[in-house]
């Protein structure tokens, strides 16, 4: 059985989660630093967006599994009205805020911290670049061309349901990720943060 992009199905959600995970330490293996809360990470990354834009899904499965998982939100200041409403409510009950000094904090307080204080930014021009997407692969399908599939895949679905443009934040110290994103059209729009914390934010047209 070859590897097969396709739709999200409901039961999908636990194989989207350990994808998050173990690409979350800059697409890298993150099982190690999450151990404690394995989810912590696809609270965030990935719930929300299987439960309000379904249709913006898409999972990449082989043999082994779902492997991979591309994700995007139609109107980015909706999703995050959506998120702020009706998800952050449940996880500030559940995961305290963490106390102390912040670099005594391990990897899963730092992400528990962001339960109770969200980044909604959304670079400007916002009318031109309103929604917005992230992909995460596992390395068994890394450098085989699935990513670029699934981002064009995405974008056609965006364009197709009216969005002028899309826009995404990623590591400024990723450059492998961000060669693949200029390599799909993107440009970069702006910074924000600085050194280990600094975010590229990045954007494409879709109604060119």
């Amino acid at each position: 059985m070859g590897a097969v992009i396709r739709d999200f199905r409901p039961g999908d959600e636990a194989a989207a989660y350990y994808v998050c995970l173990k690409t979350g330490n800059m697409g890298a293996d993150g099982e190690p630093f999450y151990r404690e809360d394995p989810d912590a990470l696809g609270r965030i990354f990935t719930g929300p967006y299987l439960k309000f834009e379904p249709t913006l899904a898409l999972m990449l499965e082989d043999e082994q599994g779902v492997g991979g998982y591309a994700l995007a939100a139609l109107d980015s200041k909706n999703f995050y009205h959506r998120y702020e409403t009706e998800w952050r409510p449940q996880l500030c009950a559940e995961f305290p805020e963490p106390k102390g000094a912040p670099s005594s904090w391990t990897r899963v307080q730092a992400i528990h911290y962001l339960y109770h204080h969200p980044d909604y930014y959304c670079p400007e021009p916002y009318d031109v670049y309103p929604a917005h997407l992230h992909i995460d692969l596992m390395e068994r399908f890394h450098r085989q061309g699935f990513g670029s599939k699934m981002m064009i895949e995405l974008m056609n679905r965006l364009r197709a349901k009216g969005a002028p443009g899309v826009h995404l934040g990623m590591a400024a110290s990723n450059n492998r990720a961000h060669q693949f994103y200029l390599s799909l059209g993107f440009a970069d729009l702006c910074r924000q943060g600085t050194g280990d914390d600094e975010t590229i934010y990045m954007g494409k047209r879709l109604d060119d």
